[in-house]
């Protein structure tokens, strides 16, 4: 009797499948294709999103080899297309790259587009900071002290993240105007801070030598 009772529940469950797949099998066809269709689009975008990402990579590949290679108008030239029409993260570093292909050989020039860069509220904190390191940088060969220090002392905090390096420079021009107590005060604050690079630890020695040696008196 079991056997019996199985072999009719089977049936009826065999009955209302087919009767289902009747009523909605073209559904059920349609669904599948969707999601098939579905599936092979995404697959299809990703590949053409890896595709363009590599052939985005490639090009600032070329232009940072044009400006090893020297041929430095046709790495601003690459440059600055990137910097136009590449995806957002590839824009960003071509804007940084184009401002120090700029920087060789128009200081002035280099400075304003690292400004331009430190001023552009989409980006992020940390990268419009260290526009504001690249553009203290170059005025350290260009401004008077004063100029420097406003750039680049809000950097030399002590959790700051481009401290080390704007420390540095802030000592360095503080030591071309001849400002060598200024200069001390910055190399010191180097010296005592743990987390201070063991190469920039060795450049300051020297920097503090330069300092204890107060001006160099020239003859006429």
């Amino acid at each position: 009797m079991a056997d019996i009772f199985r072999e009719i529940d089977e049936e009826v469950r065999r009955d209302k499948a087919a009767a289902l797949w009747k009523k909605y099998g073209n559904v059920f066809i349609a669904l599948a294709v969707v999601a098939v269709a579905a599936v092979a689009g995404w697959q299809f975008w990703q590949a053409r999103e890896r595709q363009a990402a590599q052939a985005v990579g490639a090009k600032l590949e070329a232009a940072l080899k044009s400006s090893r290679d020297g041929e430095g108008a046709q790495a601003e030239t690459m440059l600055t297309e990137l910097a136009a029409s590449g995806p957002a993260g590839y824009r960003q570093i071509a804007r940084f790259r184009l401002a120090a292909e700029i920087g060789k050989r128009d200081p002035a020039a280099a400075v304003a587009a690292f400004d331009a860069l430190a001023n552009d509220a989409t980006l992020a904190p940390l990268y419009r900071d260290l526009a504001w390191l690249r553009s203290g940088m170059l005025r350290t060969d260009l401004s008077p002290y004063a100029e420097v220090k406003t750039v680049l002392e809000p950097l030399a905090t002590p959790q700051g993240v481009w401290r080390h390096s704007a420390r540095e420079f802030l000592g360095i021009a503080a030591l071309k105007a001849d400002m060598f107590e200024e200069a001390g005060r910055w190399f010191d604050a180097i010296v005592t801070d743990p987390q201070s690079p063991q190469v920039l630890r060795q450049r300051t020695d020297l920097y503090l030598a330069l300092v204890r040696g107060g001006p160099v008196a020239t003859k006429n």
